[in-house]
């Protein structure tokens, strides 16, 4: 049993990963030679299996793990937390924006007394679009789960054992990991760290990936938009009285109805709109119901550089 792990998913980094390897060791090394790397390669279509299989060969502390298809990055974060064996489990990117350099001073923090130690990014070394993106997601997520996230701080983190076991029970198919672990409660203190520019490459998070999953996200971790929507529909509920006896009054007192036949057309438009999206909000929960209810493994693995199953429920 290794006293820590490192669990990293990984999509198109061929170009990042020896890098990745040397400044992990480097790491990782003055703390405890007996660590791990797990890399869990999500198809992405270019030589980043091949190159974690050297990895493997040439140290046995790497293990890798490669997709039948590609799942997602939170899909490639469970299955590592699902193979790793550190009594302290670091989560980060392939990309190299989290810095390898930093995993010491999470660890020696978390060993003060914390389950979870989060790395909070002062400036992010991205893209204007992406920050703005990252920001408005973070702020809406907050409001609509009443979960109070950081949005500087991502996925880079270190948490125990004990942490990473409730993770495990967690089975639900819309994965966001930092959401998972925010609701759980456990002591959480964050570290200052520098955010790197990409080592190499493009991120591959475009803007429509990006609320699509910060669609799912919110659908998995909050009924807001129900409660949102009732009351929306009682709001509409109440102008359409207060219009009536404005009708009723405005004709007892003139003789005369209120003409405006345009107003009316419109007024119809506008409320089968409602009707139809709140009926949309609705049929999203059901599909997502639906998605749960077949109980399909998370993920599928194709390779293992160790022997590992070929599914995890």
């Amino acid at each position: 049993m290794a006293h820590i792990s490192v669990v990293i998913p990984v999509y198109r980094a061929e170009a990042c990963l020896e890098e990745l390897y040397r400044r992990l060791k480097d790491a990782l090394e003055p703390i405890s030679r007996d660590f791990e790397i797990v890399l869990v390669e999500d198809c992405g279509g270019d030589r980043s299996w091949q190159i974690i299989m050297e990895l493997a060969q040439r140290d046995a502390r790497v293990k890798g793990i490669q997709f039948s298809r590609n799942f997602g990055q939170h899909y490639g974060i469970t299955a590592g937390l699902d193979r790793c064996d550190g009594d302290w489990v670091v989560v980060m990117d392939c990309d190299l924006q989290d810095r390898p350099e930093e995993i010491p001073r999470l660890y020696g923090k978390a060993r003060e007394g914390y389950d979870v130690v989060l790395a909070r990014r002062g400036k992010r070394s991205d893209p204007p679009l992406k920050r703005f993106a990252s920001w408005l997601f973070y702020r809406l997520f907050s409001w609509l789960t009443d979960i109070e996230y950081d949005g500087q701080s991502g996925n880079f983190c270190i948490v125990s054992r004990k942490v990473v076991g409730n993770f495990r029970a967690m089975r639900e198919r819309l994965r966001f990991f930092g959401g998972l672990v925010k609701w759980m409660g456990f002591p959480t203190a964050y570290v200052d760290v520098q955010h790197a520019e990409r080592f190499a490459g493009q991120s591959t998070y475009t803007f429509g990936k990006l609320w699509k999953l910060a669609a799912e996200t919110i659908v998995a971790y909050s009924d807001k938009p129900l409660r949102l929507s009732i009351r929306f529909g009682f709001i509409l509920a109440l102008c359409a009285f207060l219009y009536g006896v404005y009708i009723l009054l405005h004709a007892l007192l003139y003789g005369s109805p209120v003409t405006g036949w345009s107003s009316l057309i419109v007024s119809i438009y506008f409320i089968g709109g409602i009707i139809i999206a709140i009926l949309g909000i609705i049929g999203i929960y059901l599909g997502k119901t639906y998605d749960e209810t077949k109980n399909r493994p998370l993920y599928i693995i194709l390779h293992s550089t160790h022997d590992e199953p070929s599914a995890k429920d």
